[in-house]
């Protein structure tokens, strides 16, 4: 496939950093490249944080100040407003992971309708975001697609967790805020799915408000997609959907093994790259009914997608199809994408140091896991360290 040489412009990439924050890039890079040493420290980073020993002054002033956007939506304004000039949108995400209490639930909640009613009144914030998990305990998700019975307590959560999604939906389509929701593993998956369709029927009647996840390691998310798209056509609403690559493959394929089902990830590699550019292709072939937020850190699909949208005319800056990558990676992709014209979004975690812990680890655990993904982030930093004479 042709490709040009945009993604390893560096100073492009990297020209919001100081020398001091491309320094900090390099060596995090380097600590997440050695496996053992992103066991050690995660496992070190848990016993420190469980002992309350003063150590998250040392995780803010590094991984956390890389990978986060600061401790509260006030804290991310200084990043938000410094990745609009450079024509960078900003999708602020609350990540406190963990929690398993209604209030939390519905703090949640809040910060997310909070987050989508300030979005309104600010360009460089075209959407919000959460995680289904968020919204209610795991185990009610999983025994709804397990089609499990419900106590009369657990019927009574899942009516708060559908409210929950109404409220957030309702308010995302009065602001006229786009509303991404992640996807989770698979065994609690089809609830959150059926929830999602349910909430694009009521209010994407105009235009793609609501967006679903499709985590394109599984192997059945293009047949999926269809159907989805034949419902839509039937029921005249619009599909709105973030497509990734997915987050959970080791724990869905140890799974999987230790219950003795076909494990729902795709063989390989190569089968989940093939996948992923085969449900891009498709709704990049359907943006009359599907608008697509494409979530990756590959290079070889984003030409792909900016080739593809080249052939058809479509304009870079198409409101239908966005870019989006993590905050602290990538930025080799982003900004040489948003210098071009299209539409780019970096994914901004923040939250309490504490709180956002577990979706740090998570983060480390995956760089670690993909091969060539660190490696790439490292010879880019390099790069630039040599360019600017570091």
């Amino acid at each position: 496939m042709k490709t040009n040489s945009s993604f390893d412009d560096t100073k492009t990439a990297f020209a919001l950093k100081t020398d001091s924050e491309l320094e900090r890039a390099y060596f995090l890079f380097k600590m997440i490249s050695k496996e053992p040493l992103v066991r050690i420290g995660t496992a070190a980073t848990k016993f420190a944080l469980n002992l309350h020993l003063p150590v998250e002054g040392l995780i803010r002033s590094t991984v956390f100040d890389h990978f986060c956007g600061g401790i509260n939506e006030k804290d991310c304004m200084l990043t938000v407003d410094s990745l609009d000039e450079a024509g960078v949108y900003s999708v602020l995400d609350y990540s406190v992971e963990g929690k398993e209490d209604n209030l939390s639930f519905d703090a949640t909640m809040e910060k997310v309708i909070d987050l989508t009613k300030f979005a309104q009144h600010k360009d460089a914030m075209p959407f919000s975001v959460f995680k289904p998990t968020g919204f209610g305990k795991f185990k009610i998700w999983q025994k709804v697609t397990e089609n499990q019975p419900l106590s009369p307590t657990e019927e009574e959560e899942w009516e708060t967790i559908k409210e929950r999604y109404d409220k957030v939906c309702k308010v995302a389509h009065s602001c006229n805020v786009s509303l991404l929701i992640d996807g989770e593993e698979s065994w609690m998956q089809d609830a959150a799915d059926d929830l999602c369709e349910a909430m694009m029927q009521k209010y994407n009647t105009e235009k793609a408000i609501v967006y679903n996840t499709l985590q394109c390691y599984r192997w059945d998310r293009l047949d999926y997609l269809k159907e989805q798209h034949v419902k839509a056509k039937a029921g005249g609403y619009k599909l709105g959907y973030k497509v990734v690559r997915g987050a959970y493959m080791e724990k869905e394929n140890d799974r999987a093994e230790d219950k003795g089902y076909q494990s729902p990830i795709c063989p390989s590699k190569n089968a989940t790259d093939d996948n992923f550019n085969a449900v891009m292709n498709y709704i990049l072939d359907n943006l009359d009914d599907i608008s697509l937020f494409l979530g990756t850190h590959n290079e070889i699909s984003s030409y792909m997608a900016m080739e593809i949208m080249s052939q058809k005319g479509l304009l870079k800056n198409d409101k239908r199809i966005w870019f989006g990558q993590l905050y602290g990676m990538s930025d080799n992709i982003s900004f040489n994408l948003a210098d071009e014209g299209y539409n780019v979004a970096k994914y901004i975690p923040f939250g309490p140091v504490k709180d956002v812990m577990p979706y740090l680890i998570r983060r480390a655990e995956e760089n670690t896991s993909v091969a060539g993904q660190t490696s790439r982030e490292l010879n880019l930093l390099k790069k630039e360290k040599q360019r600017r004479k570091i």
